[in-house]
């Protein structure tokens, strides 16, 4: 089954259909090779792949996570107890604080499609590690059975982990497995990697194109190594001495030149491609050549990221915490969330403006707009206020002008 189904996999389409057998997050097929050869580590030498796993991966990285409860109106209080919390208060595993944990698999989730959490738990069932297992090292395979393996290639051993054991993170795809940007942008990181190579030759050779150097006669063997030696610095290196040619000698540039293959242009096209792939609006890796595409302005850009891009991100960690992280009943009493506010946050007068609005309005108490500043609660802060000149319209019915209820003992 194993061999047999892992052929289909791969002429079948990849991450893109589910069959038996191990699962593949790359397509099955491409319809050209790439310029050159794509690794992880050569794309990310690339500063747009770079750029954009970087600001997906730390903006994530710096939210808080909290963990609620929920009471029976829908209420939630946080809920710091839980182990879940704990661990993300501390240090989810023995190496990594809760950011550096955070990252390191947005990292994985962002550049490769999916990412891979060790769930360690004690006797009495309870969440006490969290260790990310590297997506290069990680096979998955699916069963006759439905049930799915994780395989796990170390520096001493290959062990298998069941799907209790693993909290696995994935980009749309199969439903078993998540499609890899990295390997479905190959071509175009492929291209922008030769666009790279191309300006390293270039500069290598102080910018001097090869060409051929012509005679209108015939030449010996000898006189053919001594042409290429005295006149390599042609092409060659970066002497800037004057050269005679002489006897019918002639010289003819064969390569084009960066303005004849418009090399910067196809740069610059390469940016916003890898941009496309990771969906970051490429403005936000400091391209200012489109910055107002997406409205009048880039804090139009960065609102439309942050709903668009970040936040489908953390919809699904928010989700897959409470399929495998929380146990069955904990599901319907409590809930996990990023705060996604933080990224949101506006400046301080504006910030000032809103909790004035939300006192006035009864929406929020004083000390509850204290505190969303980490400012000390006051006394009597507690209690909702609203403006008085605020009323329902059956009570204004009934007040004559000074604002007395008519009939009432005060006016009397």
């Amino acid at each position: 089954m194993g061999i047999f189904s892992n052929v289909i996999n791969v002429l079948s389409g990849g991450g893109s259909t589910r069959n038996e057998g191990v699962q593949s997050s790359s397509p099955g097929s491409y319809a050209t090779r790439s310029a050159t050869p794509v690794t992880q580590d050569s794309a990310m030498q690339l500063s747009a792949v770079w750029a954009c796993t970087r600001i997906i991966t730390e903006s994530i990285g710096s939210l808080p996570l909290n963990v609620y409860k929920l009471s029976d109106g829908g209420v939630r209080t946080p809920y710091y107890d839980h182990p879940l919390a704990t661990l993300m208060r501390g240090k989810p595993n023995r190496y990594q604080t809760r950011q550096q944990y955070i990252e390191s698999l947005v990292y994985q989730f962002a550049l490769l499609g999916n990412d891979y959490s060790k769930i360690d738990r004690d006797s009495k069932g309870r969440l006490v590690s969290l260790m990310p297992l590297m997506s290069p090292q990680m096979q998955v395979e699916l069963n006759q059975n439905g049930s799915i393996d994780y395989k796990y290639q170390s520096s001493r051993s290959r062990k298998t982990y069941s799907e209790k054991e693993i909290w696995h993170n994935k980009l749309y795809g199969n439903g078993i497995i998540g499609l890899s940007p990295l390997g479905h942008a190959r071509n175009t990181i492929g291209v922008g990697q030769a666009a790279e190579q191309a300006t390293t030759n270039i500069y290598r050779n102080g910018g001097k194109p090869s060409g051929l150097l012509m005679f209108d006669k015939f030449l010996t063997q000898d006189q053919r190594k001594q042409a290429k030696t005295n006149f390599s610095e042609i092409t060659e290196g970066n002497d800037d001495r004057l050269f005679v040619l002489e006897g019918g000698m002639d010289w003819k540039s064969v390569s084009l030149s960066p303005q004849d293959i418009e090399l910067l242009r196809s740069r610059q096209f390469q940016i916003e491609d890898i941009c496309r792939f990771f969906g970051v609006p490429s403005v936000l890796v400091n391209d200012t050549n489109a910055t107002t595409s997406w409205g009048s302005g880039i804090e139009q850009i960065i609102q439309g990221f942050y709903k668009f891009g970040l936040r489908p991100y953390l919809e699904r960690y928010e989700s897959s915490m409470r399929c495998n992280l929380l146990t069955a009943a904990e599901r319907d009493t409590m809930d996990i969330e990023f705060d996604f506010n933080a990224l949101l946050r506006p400046d301080l007068a504006e910030r000032i403006k809103a909790n004035k609005e939300g006192v006035q309005g009864g929406i929020i108490t004083p000390n509850e707009a204290r505190k969303s500043e980490g400012w000390q609660p006051l006394p009597g802060g507690d209690t909702l206020m609203m403006q008085q000149q605020m009323a329902p319209i059956t009570i204004l019915e009934t007040m004559d002008r000074k604002g007395i209820p008519n009939g009432s003992e005060e006016k009397q």
